[in-house]
């Protein structure tokens, strides 16, 4: 099957999740601010909600995969489990003895219970441990309540460790120590799954720190990428590099955004609902601004401009005399609280439809005057790793695409020359509004 995401609002047809499970079981008050959770969530209506989340999805014509599913499926794969067996004994923090243990452990595991040790970690009273198997200093050493594999329960954040652009997934760098081995997961998915056989790689978890949560796809062609907390400014010129190199894109804006926990990426401040229309914290609105990178000729870097206002820089990348601006919520209290709880992180299934968290009801609200149906799913607990619908989602598009409801026939190479091979104009006529309440 031929994957193809070249838009963030186009109609979305295949979507990866992760239902939570028994890693976010493991979160407690001694390890949840290490492990990136604000709180402790209560499982079980966390499930609850998420499955409502996938319901929906569903009920709109998307195709829902699950990651424990295709890491299950992906372990069958003897070279796929070999090497991720080896990737947790490769932990420098093991030693030698408890090493050949976990070793040992993990050999008599099937694929989906190996698949559940791997997303929900090792805890040390499940390893088997006795005077003929002993685990050494190591172990000996070891807390009870700690872990010999750390589970991963922002797994459930599936945006953040992998993205498509055209054609090809990136598995990204994540910055955080907490998250690096998701991407040792979804990376040995993409080269093993059958379902992703032939997929070429746009990105690789060795490179600079780039997060998918910082990258939108505004249009065939342009991307914006934010940098901040996550994703590092060598992360965003790296990308930039594959993808001009790929033909991917012809415009990369990259955006700087506060090094925060509320704004850790900037799908947490901005995301698109329509062809022409962003959601938009509005406390930043005015003074966002952005760099445009250009491809540049054969040999030749990129081209770096700006800085310029975000929203204007956007615009005129995408070819657009307006760039509508809903903002969140109504007041700058209620927006600066509905951004914290995710109202900006809406997860667009077509153009002017998204789902959003019913929470965010002013914002929701905004959404529905400016002509933007919003399909609301709780997310009491959802939320409590600090992600909405578009962090819990990584879209997956079959061929039809995500834009014009064909993947385009000719090679992206084509379709997006460097700045040495087509006139562009030098100046271009671009405005912008919010929208009215």
């Amino acid at each position: 099957m031929t994957h193809y995401v070249d838009s963030e609002v186009g109609r979305l047809g295949t979507v990866l999740l992760h239902r939570p499970g028994p890693e976010l079981a493991r979160l407690t008050p001694r390890n949840n601010d290490s492990l990136l959770f604000d709180a402790i969530p209560w499982v079980g209506r966390a499930q609850e909600e998420h499955d409502a989340f996938a319901a929906a999805l569903r009920e709109r014509g998307v195709e829902v995969l699950y990651l424990a599913t295709l890491l299950a499926e992906t372990l069958a794969v003897e070279d796929a489990r070999a090497e991720l067996t080896e990737e947790v004994l490769r932990s420098p923090r093991l030693g030698d003895t408890l090493r050949a243990r976990v070793a040992d452990h993990l050999s008599y595991l099937d694929p989906a219970a190996l698949a559940d040790v791997l997303t929900a970690g090792l805890a040390h009273e499940e390893l088997r441990i006795s005077s003929e198997r002993p685990g050494g200093l190591v172990y000996t050493l070891m807390d009870r309540h700690d872990f010999v594999i750390d589970p991963l329960p922002n797994l459930l954040f599936t945006r953040d460790s992998s993205l498509w652009i055209g054609d090809r997934v990136g598995v990204t760098s994540l910055a955080m120590p907490a998250r690096r081995r998701e991407t040792t997961l979804t990376d040995a998915i993409y080269r093993h799954h059958p379902r992703f056989a032939g997929t070429e790689f746009v990105y690789r978890p060795s490179l600079e720190h780039l997060e998918g949560g910082d990258v939108l796809l505004l249009a065939p062609g342009v991307l914006a990428v934010g940098v901040g907390e996550r994703t590092t400014p060598a992360g965003a010129e790296r990308l930039g590099r594959q993808v001009f190199a790929a033909g991917l894109a012809h415009t990369i804006l990259v955006v700087p955004i506060a090094q925060e926990r509320a704004t850790m990426h900037l799908d947490t401040v901005c995301t698109m609902v329509d062809v022409d229309a962003v959601l938009m914290y509005p406390n930043i609105a005015s003074t966002l601004s952005a760099y445009t990178v250009i491809a540049g000729g054969d040999g030749e870097d990129p081209r770096v401009d700006g800085p310029a206002p975000f929203l204007r820089a956007a615009a005129d990348a995408m070819d657009l005399d307006l760039l509508r601006v809903i903002d969140t919520g109504l007041d700058p209290v209620t927006a600066e609280r509905e951004q914290w709880d995710d109202g900006n992180n809406t997860l667009a299934l077509a153009p002017r439809l998204c789902v959003g968290y019913e929470r965010n009801t002013e914002t929701n609200a905004q959404l529905e005057r400016a002509g933007i149906e919003v399909i609301p799913i709780a997310g009491s607990e959802l939320g409590s790793g600090r992600g909405g619908p578009r962090c819990m989602s990584c879209p997956s598009v079959p061929a039809c695409g995500r834009w014009a409801g064909r993947r385009p026939a000719e090679s992206p190479a084509s379709r997006y020359p460097s700045t040495a091979e087509r006139d562009r104009p030098a100046q271009r006529r671009v405005s912008w509004r919010p929208s009215s309440p």
